[in-house]
C-alpha cells in the first residue's frame, strides 16, 4: 500500500482550489459535514468490531 506524502506546495495548492471553489463562507460548513461524516464512519467501523468480537465468544 503507497502512503500519500503531501508536501507545502501541494498543501498550499489544495488549499486555494478550495477557496476558488467554495469561497470562504462556505468552508465552515464543509468541514463541518466532513466532520460529521468521519464521525458516522468511526461509529461504523467500531461497530462492525464489536459484532466480530460477540460473535468470538
Amino acid at each position: 500500500m503507497k502512503l500519500l506524502f503531501l508536501g507545502t506546495w501541494e498543501i498550499i495548492l489544495i488549499v486555494i482550489v478550495v477557496l476558488l471553489l467554495f469561497g470562504g463562507k462556505k468552508i465552515p460548513e464543509l468541514m463541518k459535514g466532513l466532520g460529521k461524516g468521519v464521525k458516522s464512519f468511526k461509529d461504523g467501523v467500531n461497530g462492525i468490531e464489536e459484532q466480530k468480537d460477540e460473535e468470538k465468544k
